[in-house]
């Protein structure tokens, strides 16, 4: 029998948001034809039965679309678990999102759904300008965590890389250098407020070692958590697709680059949000991949 296989769904778009009827369409089908970028010759296909899949990983900032059929997923006894984003910006730079009132709440109806420890909040990227600075995040870090107290158990950071977004982009965030001093100082308060609310708090992909004040490295395609949900013990090599700094265990992500339509100014994998829209247009929730080529 072949390996099981964690299918990370996914970093490249938020599929939960934007492609759940496409998701559970496959799922039932039992595969999947994955292109990373739209209008690849070649697509591989995934084979996405429940005798081939170890877990998914939803990575989202808005999983509401998917909460009415997430029991087809129980049913047919697939495990999962959920990377769910929270940040605190406004309109003007993740400006195709619910008002965060309506997030929170989505979070917490999922947890209550599936349990705490199958949620992980993400706060990142951590961006600093001339009117977010170190009080900004320290106080919506607080609010946040107050409301999420007990419907999570972590809360995964990072702070942004500029190399990765647009050039447009960029000048529109007006980003201020992030250095160590103030990493380690933000990550003291994060600890803390994480201490307070009862998150363990852990870096995605970071140069910066914050180990000495509590925040070790996270793997969020994470062997540990997947072996918990499964009830045994599982040892998974380190992706080598992934960045160096990067600790995720080998997963598959079935998700396109230039397709989400949150609209963030920071996102590394969608980065002209009108390409997005056109690509979006081509989507067919019945195709075996996620955008047809037309």
């Amino acid at each position: 029998m072949a390996t099981q296989k964690i299918i990370s769904v996914s970093r490249r778009t938020d599929i939960p948001a934007f492609y759940s009827e496409w998701f559970y369409n496959r799922v039932e089908q039992g595969f999947v034809q994955v292109k990373k970028q739209v209008g690849a010759k070649t697509a591989k296909k995934i084979l996405l039965g429940v005798k081939d899949v170890l877990c998914f990983v939803f990575w989202t900032k808005n999983p509401g679309p998917m909460l009415d059929k997430l029991h087809l997923l129980d049913e047919n006894g697939y495990q999962y678990y959920f990377q769910f984003t929270l940040t605190p910006y406004d309109k003007n730079i993740e400006s195709n999102l619910p008002k965060k009132k309506k997030i929170i709440q989505t979070f917490i109806k999922l947890s209550e759904k599936i349990g705490k420890k199958k949620v992980i909040w993400r706060y990142d990227p951590i961006l600093l300008n001339h009117e977010i600075d170190l009080d900004y995040h320290k106080k919506y870090f607080a609010e946040f965590a107050e409301k999420l107290h007990g419907f999570t158990e972590k809360c995964i950071i990072s702070f942004i890389d500029s190399h990765q977004i647009s050039k447009d982009n960029k000048q529109r965030l007006k980003l201020a250098k992030i250095n160590d001093e103030t990493m380690k100082e933000l990550g003291k308060i994060i600890y803390r407020t994480g201490e307070k609310y009862d998150m363990t708090i852990e870096t995605c992909a970071e140069k910066i070692d914050l180990t000495q004040m509590g925040i070790p490295s996270a793997k969020c395609i994470d062997d540990r958590l997947t072996g918990k949900i499964l009830g045994r013990k599982l040892s998974i090599g380190k992706d080598r697709s992934q960045r160096k700094l990067c600790k995720c265990v080998t997963s598959i992500d079935i998700g396109t680059d230039n397709t989400c339509l949150h609209q963030c100014l920071f996102c590394y994998a969608t980065k002209n949000i009108a390409n997005a829209r056109f690509n979006n247009q081509k989507h067919n929730k019945n195709s075996p991949v996620l955008v047809e080529d037309i």
